[in-house]
């Protein structure tokens, strides 16, 4: 018998994954940070801009996008933007209900994924990163405080397009991060599915002294945990070295209690 190419179909995860349309960075970010056997199915949701019509026009096709992926038979569904996921604190949980209604899949947020990385650290204080314009930024404070969790100071840098992110290197982006973060943190959270901040993490773990958490890392880590899948993810910062994976009987349903 002739040795096969091992192809990666996902034997052990497949997740079906929604992202904003003009998002090129959260794809080669997560799969970097999955094991072998769990693999990444991607349908993609238009959104172009940050404004609050854009944000919310992300979510018109969202049961479309939650049956085409549920055709894939994948094991669970994530919603991948952070910036509408953390809009307002009913809107993840409406963003769950309705894809859990249009695909009968379990699923999360990236919100649920970043709050219940900031609380598996013992996270307090956070400093906020983000790419965001005002406006979106403001809201994403408002988000973490309503979630319990104190915003210490941080930054934005006021762009608008998921291009525009991915034009940031991961060199100008830690330039920035370490004159940014407030000393008062003890975790840092650099917000946006489409910075290329990944290979950042654990440098600025570093020189900070604090854990980081990025929007891919976390959804990344909330996926394998939540589906008792363990990962070495030591290039990615100390929420991978939290608590052994333990599977949960229902991932979509994200509970931090503070």
């Amino acid at each position: 018998m002739p040795t096969l190419p091992d192809i990666d179909y996902g034997s052990q995860l497949r997740a079906g994954v929604l992202i904003p349309s003009g998002n090129s960075v959260a794809e080669p970010e997560i799969r970097a940070m999955l094991p072998r056997q769990v693999s990444m199915l991607v349908t993609r949701l238009a959104l172009r801009g940050s404004s609050k019509p854009e944000l919310m026009r992300m979510l018109d096709r969202l049961e479309a996008a939650s049956e085409l992926l549920a055709d894939a038979e994948v094991d669970v569904i994530v919603f991948h933007c952070t910036a509408v996921s953390t809009f307002a604190p009913e809107l993840a949980g409406g963003i769950r209900e309705r894809i859990r209604s249009a695909s009968g899949i379990r699923c999360f947020t990236t919100a649920d994924a970043i709050l219940e990385g900031l609380s598996r650290l013992d996270a307090r204080q956070v400093s906020l990163l983000t790419p965001y314009i005002d406006d979106v930024h403001a809201r994403e404070i408002a988000f973490l405080e309503a979630s319990g969790f104190q915003v210490a100071g941080g930054a934005n840098l006021g762009i608008n397009t998921n291009s525009e992110m991915a034009g940031l290197s991961p060199e100008a982006i830690l330039d920035w991060a370490k004159g940014a973060i407030d000393p008062r943190a003890d975790a840092c959270l650099i917000s946006c599915t489409a910075i290329k901040s990944a290979p950042v993490i654990a440098e600025l773990e570093r020189v900070s002294g604090i854990p980081v958490l990025t929007s891919n890392q976390s959804m990344a880590w909330h996926l394998m945990r939540s589906n008792g899948i363990d990962s070495d993810g030591t290039n990615y910062g100390r929420l991978f070295s939290t608590d052994p994976a333990t599977k949960s009987a229902q991932p979509e349903s994200i509970a931090v209690d503070r």
